[in-house]
């Protein structure tokens, strides 16, 4: 007889509902959750789906591509990785220096410091880098974790995605564009 989820260890428990709240505080307070509602019925065309197969940097600048996408890694725990790279992309476009070390504390203890509640994964020579780059602050202070984590995307979660059902079933989904369906 199924005795259920009291004959859990309670640590599985704890753990379970540490994930059920994590992703609940991602969709309820992510932007992205937001910008890719709000796209509505603007589905992307087929062409624009399978484009996404070129590149990496091709699915990125399509902003139903970097939806789906965030949405893929929302659903395998590790959208901190597009977080991230957006947060330095930000930051690299701040244009007030006195700016720049606020934000740069912002991103470190977000994504990057011991303990960060949204820990990228970057080798710790990386890590390293970036504090020191932190401590006088540059336009470029977090270039070398950017490109780390833009390289595991690319070469790790962008595969994935485009292997996933979700991405398989967007294909299926799109329908050609008009340009793609007149015949000449």
């Amino acid at each position: 007889m199924c005795k259920g989820l009291s004959s859990l260890p309670a640590s599985c428990l704890e753990r379970a509902m540490e994930l059920k709240e994590r992703l609940r505080s991602i969709l309820l307070k992510s932007h992205w959750n937001k910008s890719c509602s709000k796209m509505g019925q603007n589905k992307p065309t087929l062409e624009e789906c399978l484009g996404w197969k070129q590149s990496f940097e091709k699915l990125l600048s399509s902003k139903y591509g970097l939806c789906a996408f965030t949405a893929f890694l929302v659903s395998e725990f590790s959208e901190e990785n597009i977080s991230f790279y957006f947060a330095c992309e930000d930051y690299r476009n701040t244009k007030s220096p006195a700016k720049l070390s606020a934000k740069a504390q912002k991103i470190y203890d977000e994504f990057i410091g011991f303990d960060a509640p949204r820990e990228i994964n970057i080798d710790h020579e990386t890590r390293d880098i970036t504090r020191a780059n932190i401590q006088e602050p540059s336009t470029d202070a977090f270039d070398p974790a950017q490109h780390k984590i833009y390289m595991l995307m690319a070469k790790d979660c962008f595969p994935r995605f485009l292997r996933s059902q979700a991405y398989g079933d967007l294909v299926c989904q799109a329908k050609p564009s008009a340009t793609a369906t007149k015949k000449p």
